[in-house]
């Protein structure tokens, strides 16, 4: 088993659908498998792999141990919601993921020599009047990680050439542009915003999906979209994973803000990783409680290690927590010893429920940080998947999980991806007559779906 989450990763909700003030800057989130017909179990899943996908990507670049990506996550596209806005005078739509987990904002432009497919046409600076180019030498060029100067030759004589590449591989080299950013206001009003830094991506790879164009950094860092928006915050509300509403983002909160707040308003500072790893919002976790009995874990085993290793990320991409194996292993068999059904499997943590039975008790689930205690609701930690007929699981992942299910209906077996397993003879004995069953009649294969 991999030991994936040196770091925890948090996926962060913070509840805002409200009214945006004239100043506030709107972006409309879509998901990423919105209107594509998939179960809420397969989204469950598809959400799962993305966020151990994602995991790989942060962890890899945070301060911790090298992550190797394995098999499982070698074609999962990490982007979980994606915004969109335009670049350009006149405007050109693009559409990114949203990445609190780095800080350079980048497209696909023209002419692109090497790039992954994708729906929109490609960002194209030529038409744009507000268009612009950064210097080698400028502040925003000596930011970035990889940069250096072009030449006449192909890049234009002393411009921005960057590279910024990821965790899991995912890399862009392009030059360092800026221009105009149209996004939506209040209302119908559209709000233009020029002289914002960009990569002009000409050379991408990675694992992305065709419904998007690029990423939008919303990190801590100086390129980032917010730090150059100059907006002190920045929050956003998702919608049902199974709906079709759009999700919003707002850079810059509103004065209304909590007008229609319902019950204690908590908040937990951002801490500062003491290695100086300026991008990640790290927040300080304390604790986890199940029903009454908070986990038998050290305050320490949440906090940062002198060399900038462990802590807790809060990141918008990471649709499931992710849990370090040692501290996941208490949260199993603390849900074990408290769920009084069979468990029905172990990896994920899945029990048994006879068919027509009535929801079985589930023991709340709480995140003890400073200053505030998020109480999850029910159904953010349990799923009862209609498909999985007879069982309820704790969707809570620790690293490469296979998804297995074994009920009281159903038994199920994982085999490597394109291996066919040694299936026993199954044969019915009749009076003077025997039926051999030939294996597609008592065996099935299902689609791949592990977390």
């Amino acid at each position: 088993m991999q030991k994936l989450a040196v770091q925890i990763v948090v996926a962060l909700a913070i509840l805002l659908c409200s009214y945006a003030a004239a100043s506030t800057i709107r972006l409309q989130l879509i998901h990423a498998d919105a209107g594509r017909g998939f179960t809420r179990r397969e989204l469950l899943h598809r959400m799962a792999r993305r966020s151990k996908a994602r995991a790989v990507r942060l962890l890899s670049g945070a301060a911790s141990a090298p992550v190797t990506p394995g098999r499982l996550f070698d074609t999962v596209p990490v982007a979980e919601y994606l915004a969109q806005f335009s670049i350009g005078t006149p405007p050109q739509p693009v559409q990114v993921e949203v990445d609190t987990g780095s800080d350079l904002t980048w497209t696909q432009c023209v002419p692109c020599i090497a790039c992954f497919d994708q729906a929109l046409p490609y960002f194209d600076p030529n038409p744009s009047s507000s268009f612009g180019m950064f210097s080698c030498r400028s502040s925003a060029c000596q930011s970035l990680p990889i940069s250096s100067c072009g030449t006449e030759n192909w890049w234009g004589n002393q411009t921005c050439v960057y590279t910024y590449s990821y965790g899991d591989k995912s890399v862009t080299t392009g030059l360092l542009f800026l221009d105009t950013f149209t996004f939506a206001g209040a209302g119908d009003r559209a709000v233009a915003v020029p002289d914002l830094a960009f990569g002009c991506g000409f050379f991408n790879s990675g694992k992305f999906i065709s419904n998007e164009t690029g990423i939008a950094g919303f990190g801590r860092g100086t390129l980032s979209l917010p730090s150059q928006l100059k907006v002190d915050n920045f929050s956003y509300c998702f919608t049902n994973i199974t709906g079709s509403a759009p999700s919003t983002v707002l850079l810059g909160l509103p004065a209304n803000l909590h007008s229609s707040a319902r019950g204690e308003i908590q908040t937990t500072p951002f801490i500062q990783n003491p290695a100086d790893f300026p991008t990640f919002y790290y927040l300080s976790l304390k604790a986890i409680t199940v029903g009454s009995c908070r986990l038998p874990v050290p305050e320490s085993a949440f906090a940062f290690n002198k060399n900038g290793t462990g802590g807790t990320i809060i990141d918008s991409g990471t649709a499931f927590t992710m849990l370090p194996p040692n501290i996941y292993r208490h949260l199993h068999d603390t849900f074990v010893s408290q769920v009084k059904l069979p468990v029905a499997n172990d990896d994920p943590l899945c029990f048994a429920v006879a068919p027509g039975e009535k929801p079985p008790y589930v023991p709340k689930l709480a995140l003890h940080f400073e200053g505030a205690t998020l109480d999850l609701p029910w159904e953010n930690y349990v799923a009862s998947p209609s498909i999985t007929v007879g069982s309820t699981m704790l969707p809570i992942p620790e690293s490469s999980l296979p998804v297995v299910n074994a009920t009281e209906t159903t038994l199920c077996f994982t085999s490597p991806a394109g291996t066919k397993p040694d299936v026993p003879k199954l044969i019915l004995h009749f009076d003077g007559a025997r039926m051999d069953l030939p294996r597609d009649n008592y065996m099935f294969e299902l689609e791949d779906l592990r977390y």
